[in-house]
């Protein structure tokens, strides 16, 4: 693995403990130029697990707390008439960042929600018909809480669908439960604030070199044929989009860089896909009454298509 990615991941599992998978994964989609959405319950450490990654790639960190009464414009920004002068000046929103965390992203109605779409898929904002570029590292992690739907508003799953992640965060094991608070309250005084390891420009030869990482006909026609299986199984009523196959192309080349390796195998699309899959499928209302488990579909999936050699 490159030096770099090395220390980054070294100080990042050291600040945010017992969640090693998902911080891989986070660093995955942030090379692979993708955005994630995290579910998990309050107090698991979402917030830090992004804004620690923002201070560790040098990035720019703001956060929005998603309401039901959250404008369009409270994101993005708006244009407003400046008498002094004379004429209209833009107020750029909090959008205008490096790393953005949209906390809770569906407490807020779906025309909010949508704000973020152009943002997430062209790095781009368009204020009253005038359109500006966001930062080239611009990264996006939203989070939503599974245990309270009371006065929500789900995400749409064209929304959904830019997301090239879904992650799960459970509550920590014993021992990783016992460090978190070793280190918040024993050590907290001599917690300093991570610094940064890399620059904007470095972070960019990397996602550069992530797109260098061999890929073989045989291990993209493997990914298409998973893909192809979820819209054929009768416990998912909505199989995954080729945006999906695309996904986990990418997240795989990102996942064997991170391995130090510059070529994708079976096994690196094995590890990514359900993360890349989890949120595109809907269940059928037969499989939901059974309570069948969507995770548990997908390695059912993958399993059953045969492995290239």
């Amino acid at each position: 693995m490159n030096e770099r990615l090395v220390k980054l991941l070294e100080q990042y599992q050291t600040r945010i403990i017992g969640q090693e998978q998902n911080l891989k994964f986070l660093l995955t989609a942030l090379l692979a130029d993708g955005h994630v959405l995290i579910e998990g319950v309050p107090g698991t450490g979402k917030t830090q697990m992004i804004k620690t990654l923002a201070l560790l790639v040098g990035g720019e960190f703001n956060r929005i707390q998603f309401t039901p009464d959250l404008l369009p414009s409270d994101i993005t920004g708006s244009k407003i008439y400046n008498m002094k002068e004379g004429n209209f000046q833009t107020l750029k929103g909090p959008i205008f960042t490096d790393v953005l965390l949209a906390d809770e992203i569906n407490r807020t109605p779906a025309k909010t929600q949508a704000a973020l779409l152009e943002a997430m898929e062209e790095r781009q904002v368009t204020i009253q018909g005038e359109t500006y570029r966001l930062s080239e590292l611009f990264f996006v992690a939203a989070t939503q809480n599974p245990i309270e739907y009371e006065g929500t508003y789900p995400l749409p799953e064209a929304q959904q669908d830019r997301f090239i992640f879904k992650l799960l965060v459970d509550f920590p094991s014993l021992e990783d439960e016992t460090s978190v608070l070793q280190h918040v309250i024993v050590d907290s005084i001599k917690q300093e604030q991570p610094t940064s390891l890399l620059t904007e420009i470095e972070l960019a030869e990397l996602k550069a070199e992530v797109k260098q990482v061999t890929i073989q006909a045989e291990i993209m026609k493997y990914i298409v044929e998973i893909v192809r299986r979820t819209r054929e199984h009768d416990g998912i009523q909505y199989g995954a989009s080729t945006r999906a196959a695309i996904a986990i192309a990418k997240t795989a080349q990102a996942w064997a860089f991170l391995a130090g390796r510059d070529y994708v195998t079976p096994d690196d699309v094995k590890t990514v896909v359900r993360p890349c899959l989890r949120h595109r499928i809907q269940l059928s209302p037969y499989a939901e009454l059974e309570g069948t488990n969507l995770d548990e579909i997908i390695a059912t999936l993958v399993g059953a298509v045969p492995v290239p050699r």
